[in-house]
């Protein structure tokens, strides 16, 4: 789940090895999530009633869903389809062929959060919208193997914006990753668009959630009347991928 860009501030928290054992075991219970979600995701299907398998799922390993609640948001899976980049809400909808459906979600274990999302496509599609989510992925690990100690977010930020600018993708630049924590948004915003070497620096013991989103057409963005789903301005597709990355002594620990 996403926080608007805005101005960066101090107060970035770094986790002891404790606290961070605790969010690798919330991120195993998103790993399970997203292994359920793959499995269980069929044309037909309700958004609701995939909603309700993963809001299992998670209980079931004993944690809680991360986003049902929070600021008011009703589901535990936020599902996004085809011009729908974030913030998609669970309801009737029905699953078609060659949907694009960005999943994002996470978990809460003893009072710490996971967050992560991938993007599927029901069946089949073409050539071009295949490639989008794949690069969408890419620029996701392209950003994670710059989250190392020394570096800065803008190194982050720099390697996703320049695959999908050399994509020829709009880059969201309104929606961003961020630290998380004890709560699900923390100190930094992890932007997709930025210059190397600028930025926070990276230091062992943060924890930040890493989460291109491209289109296939503009970057710009509104909101639909439910005052949470995001789609792009000019109706094209979007994929999104996030991941939950500690930075430790050694590189990059993906915790989802």
């Amino acid at each position: 789940m996403n926080i608007i860009l805005g101005a960066q501030q101090q107060g970035i928290i770094i986790k002891s090895q404790k606290e961070i054992d605790i969010m690798r075991r919330a991120g195993e219970v998103a790993i399970g999530t997203k292994e359920i979600i793959k499995k269980e995701i069929q044309i037909g299907m309700t958004t609701k009633e995939l909603d309700l398998i993963a809001e299992n799922q998670i209980r079931s390993m004993g944690a809680i869903p991360a986003f049902k609640g929070y600021r008011g948001f009703p589901g535990t899976l936020c599902i996004s389809i085809n011009n729908e980049i974030v913030h998609g809400i669970p309801g009737d909808r029905k699953f078609q062929e060659g949907d694009v459906v960005s999943i994002d979600q996470g978990a809460i274990v003893e009072g710490f959060y996971s967050d992560t999302a991938i993007t599927l496509i029901i069946g089949e599609s073409d050539a071009k919208t295949k490639n989008l989510v794949l690069d969408t992925k890419t620029a996701m690990e392209a950003g994670i193997a710059k989250a190392i100690p020394g570096n800065r977010i803008g190194d982050i930020a720099s390697a996703v914006q320049n695959i999908g600018d050399s994509k020829g993708y709009g880059v969201i630049k309104d929606f961003v990753g961020h630290g998380i924590g004890r709560s699900l948004h923390e100190e930094p915003s992890v932007p997709n668009v930025g210059v190397a070497g600028r930025g926070p620096r990276l230091v062992p013991g943060m924890v930040i959630a890493i989460e291109p989103m491209f289109t296939l057409g503009t970057w710009k963005t509104r909101t639909l009347d439910d005052e949470w789903t995001i789609v792009t301005a000019d109706n094209s597709l979007a994929a999104h991928w996030e991941h939950t990355v500690a930075i430790t002594e050694n590189g990059p620990e993906v915790l989802t």
